[in-house]
Parts: structure tokens; C-alpha cells; sequence
């Protein structure tokens, strides 16, 4: 007679499984919890301390771990030595093993912290690793599952014969990686270091994507279920529009961190990474119309980013440019139901603007066969000094503030030109910072600018230092009046002197936001 043996932290579809396999007359051979379930709906099965010959021990974390089962189920089938040891020691082969673990994963889910508590301990799951690595070792003789996803296909193979050897190593692969997945959670949750010797991340897909960076790419989004942030693109949920794409996940988190920066109503439109526009307003529909009237040409195609609620109104305006994506904290029904008359419009709503975390979250960018581990940009700026003579006014001070926060999510070498608290020109990933003004300038001069924006200071931001004098005065020909850049060059003095000379009054921040 086959043996099955079934261990099951979810019991979900269990019963009809062993009903399944019971009818088939396999022995069920079960422990714990599962045992009790499989009895209670009358299906008769035999208790492991039965096959052991010894009872589970300190609370049930020791049941399944002794040679009697891992003797059935390691043994190899062809191998006459084999045989004959389980013969010797009255083993039964175990031809499926049906396993899922214990709950770990739920019961961190909302630690922060990472404090290890009895709880925590003991959803530590030993005995079913143990089960599902050693049936998986041996899957040309054993059916191992740990999926209940996986149960109807088993009975499928079952009834039409011998599952074969791509089912059976489908399974054990499956295995492999739930255990590694697994042990990858707590390992990262124990963890305390922030660049250990060696670094698993448990990955489990999102979803499927509709094509990479081009369409002959395929492609995939994970989540790193380590992390307990729920604040990025991947964690919103899409309300309506076409299937996502690789750019289209990369655009929606750079839009979501970029308005997440500004306590006012905000709006960022992206395009390949960088912003085209970005303001802030009075109401969400001002802040969409200044950020939109900084490179309307750009904006097309883009994704759309805001950090309030988006109304009926600000809806009936945003349908007029053709936009990939749209992501907010909420949406009024009135809104939605503009937005559903454009059936290929990606709308995506999240709820938790981003945060900034006691404890930076790690980023990670990929290299051929590597990968580099870094702090993620967070910083927040929190003082600034004078260079030069003069010292920014309110109203200047203000639009520097709100330029470098702009500046923070544009690729290097970048150049931000603010009239007030919207963008009016963006220079993004040239080569050299000169290069940016130039580009931000000619943008500028087709930005139609509010008349009571037009009064406001033109400023400037730089994510780099100066190394020459060049993006000084150029920044004064076009009417720059201050000036917000890192400092650290060392010919500092030759840009404050050139700020000097045109009375622009320069800040200088003692931090960076390089951006590649």
C-alpha cells in the first residue's frame, strides 16, 4: 500500500485531498492539527507516534523528525541497499508528502521592529523544512506539495497514472523554493546588520508584466516581503486600465516619492524617470495646472502623480492629455467615473503617501551576475548656509526649498528653475550641469506662466557642486535671483564671487542628491 503523509499548518482544501487520495487506497499517515481535522470529517488516517513508535515531544516541535519517516521518504527506490535497510528497520516507504509551514510570515507582518517574541519563536517552522527538502531531494520517487494550489493537479496525475518526472521535479523545485524563501524572511528578520556577509531576500511575485523596458523583454514584479513598507507603487492597488508595464511600475514610484516630499497639495508628472513638471497649489487642480504648464509636450504619454484626493474637476482636466498612469491617495466617485470613459487609463490608488522611516530602507539596483546594496535617499535637509554676500529672501528662500525637494528626484547633472512653487524649466542626465541650463532655459521660454507666478523670483537648484562659474552666470543671464546648489568644490569661491558680481544670493546645503 502507497503512504502519503500529510502535515498542514493551512488546512485549505486538506480534507478533500486526503478524501481524494483515501479513495485511491493510499495510507494517510498525519500528525497534530491535521490529524484531527482529517478524523473530525470521518477520514481515517494513522497517527505518526503510531509509525515512529514515539510520542511528539516539548509542545510539538519534535514529531516528524526521526528516521521511521525520513528513512520512508529519503530512501531511493532503485537502489536495492536501500530497500533492504528500510526492510531491516520495518520502514514503510512515504511516497507523498503533502507539507505548508507555520505562519511566520503573518506573525511578523507589522514588526518593524524586528523583536523576537515567544510567538515569533514558535511560528518557526523545523519539522515541515525538514519534510519538504527531503522529499524534494527525492522527488523522482516522491510527490512532494506544499502548495494547496497544487492539490487538484496532483489528483489529476494520480487518476490518469504515474505522474511524470517534469511534474515531479515541478513540485520539488517548488519546494526548494519555499523553503528558501522561507528561511530568507527569518533570516532578514533576525538580521541586524545592514550589509551582512551574505543577503537573501525573499521575493514573492506580484504579477506578471505586459513587457520589460521594450517589448521583446519579458518581465516580472516581486515584492520584497521583508519590508514592511506598504507606502510604493508596487502596494497600490489598480482600479481600472490596461495590464502594467516594467517603465510603467518604475515612472509610478518615482511620481509617488516625488509628491510624497511636499505637505501642500502637489502634482508631478514623469516621464522615462524624471519630472517634466511639479508644483505645489491651493487646491490639487492648481497644483496639476502648474505642474502641467512646464513641459506640456513632455507631459504627454506620462504618469501623473498626486498627494491628495483627486476630485471631479482636477479628472475632467487630466482626461484632456493622453497619460499612461495615475496614482493617489483616494479618488471621489465623481472622478472615477470620469476616468472610466478612458477604459486604457492605469488609475492606481494608494492610500499611504511615503515616509520617512527612523531606520532608511535599502535599495537595490542590479549589475550582470551582482547586485549593489545601498541606503535609500531619504535624507532630509535640514540646514543650509549663505555663500556670498547676499542672503535669499523669504519668498526666494521658500522657492529654493521647494526646487531642491524637486532636485532630489531628477537624474544628474540636474537643473531646477522655480518661479514661486512650481517648476518652470527641468534640465535632467546630461553630462555636464551647463548642458542642463541650457536645456531647462529653452524650456522655460515655453512655460505660460500665471501673472502672478511671473512676479515671483526665478531661483535655481543643483543635486552637484560648482566646479567653475559657468552655471552662475549663466543662471544670472536668464534672470536667476538665488541659487541653491551642495557646495564642496574647491573653487567654491570662484561661483560665489560670479554670484557676487550679479547679486544672486546662493545656499549652499552640505549634502548631494546624485541621481543615476
Amino acid at each position: 500500500m502507497r503512504q502519503a503523509l500529510i502535515s498542514v499548518s493551512d488546512k485549505t482544501g486538506v480534507v478533500e485531498l486526503a478524501k481524494a487520495l483515501h479513495a485511491k487506497g493510499i495510507r494517510i499517515i498525519s500528525s497534530g492539527g491535521t490529524a484531527k481535522e482529517l478524523a473530525a470529517n470521518g477520514i481515517l488516517c494513522t497517527e505518526v507516534s503510531a509509525v515512529t513508535g514515539f510520542p511528539e515531544i516539548l509542545g510539538g516541535r519534535v514529531k516528524t523528525l526521526q528516521p521511521q519517516i525520513h528513512g520512508g521518504i529519503l530512501a531511493r527506490r532503485d537502489m536495492p541497499a536501500h530497500l533492504e535497510e528500510l526492510k531491516k528497520h520495518s520502514i514503510e516507504p512515504i511516497d507523498i508528502v503533502v507539507v505548508n509551514l507555520y505562519p511566520f510570515e503573518e506573525t511578523i507582518s507589522g514588526h518593524d521592529d524586528k523583536i523576537i517574541t515567544g510567538d515569533i519563536i514558535e511560528n518557526i517552522d523545523i519539522g515541515g523544512v525538514a519534510l519538504l527538502r527531503a522529499s524534494a531531494k527525492n522527488f523522482t520517487d516522491v510527490l512532494v506539495v506544499c502548495d494547496p494550489a497544487d492539490y487538484a493537479p496532483l489528483v489529476e496525475k494520480l487518476n490518469s497514472g504515474a505522474p511524470d518526472i517534469s511534474f515531479r521535479r515541478e513540485l520539488a523545485a517548488k519546494a526548494f523554493r519555499h523553503t528558501a524563501y522561507y528561511d530568507a524572511l527569518i533570516s532578514n528578520y533576525f538580521t541586524l546588520q545592514k550589509f551582512p556577509e551574505q543577503l537573501t531576500l525573499p521575493l514573492k511575485k506580484l504579477s506578471g508584466l505586459r513587457y520589460g523596458e521594450n517589448p521583446h523583454q519579458e518581465a516580472a514584479a516581486y515584492i520584497n516581503s521583508s519590508s514592511h513598507r506598504r507606502e510604493g507603487a508596487a502596494r497600490a492597488r489598480q482600479l481600472q486600465g490596461k495590464e502594467l508595464s516594467y517603465n510603467n511600475y518604475l515612472d509610478l514610484e518615482s511620481a509617488w516619492q516625488l509628491v510624497g516630499e511636499f505637505e501642500k497639495p502637489a502634482c508631478g508628472i514623469i516621464k522615462h524617470s524624471n519630472p517634466c513638471g511639479c508644483a505645489e497649489g491651493a487646491s490639487i487642480l492648481e497644483a496639476y495646472r502648474n505642474a502641467l504648464a512646464c513641459d506640456r509636450a513632455s507631459a504627454f504619454g506620462g504618469i501623473i502623480a498626486f498627494n491628495r484626493a483627486v476630485d471631479e474637476e482636477t479628472a475632467k482636466e487630466v482626461v484632456g492629455l493622453f497619460t499612461e498612469c495615475i496614482i493617489a491617495p483616494e479618488y471621489s466617485p465623481e472622478a472615477l467615473a470620469v476616468f472610466a470613459a478612458k477604459k486604457n487609463l492605469r488609475i492606481l490608488l494608494q492610500p499611504e503617501l511615503p515616509r520617512k522611516a527612523a531606520t532608511p530602507e535599502i535599495d537595490y539596483r542590479s549589475l550582470t551576475g551582482a547586485m549593489l546594496v545601498q541606503d535609500r535617499d531619504a535624507a532630509l535637509l535640514t540646514e543650509t548656509k549663505t555663500a556670498g554676500k547676499r542672503a535669499p529672501d523669504a519668498a526666494e528662500a521658500a522657492s529654493l526649498l521647494f526646487a531642491w525637494k524637486v532636485c532630489k528626484h531628477v537624474k544628474s547633472n540636474a537643473i531646477i528653475l522655480v518661479r514661486g512653487t512650481q517648476t518652470v524649466g527641468i534640465g535632467a542626465g546630461q553630462m555636464s550641469r551647463i548642458d542642463s541650463v541650457k536645456i531647462a532655459s529653452e524650456k522655460m521660454k515655453e512655460v505660460a506662466i500665471d501673472p502672478s507666478v511671473a512676479a515671483m523670483p526665478l531661483v535655481l537648484a543643483s543635486d552637484a557642486f560648482f566646479p567653475f562659474p559657468d552655471v552662475v552666470n549663466a543662471a544670472a543671464a536668464i534672470g536667476v535671483k538665488a541659487i541653491i546648489q551642495p557646495g564642496g568644490s574647491l573653487r567654491d569661491a570662484d561661483s560665489i564671487a560670479a554670484a557676487d558680481s550679479h547679486n544672486i544670493a546662493m545656499l549652499m546645503t552640505a549634502m548631494r542628491h546624485f541621481r543615476h
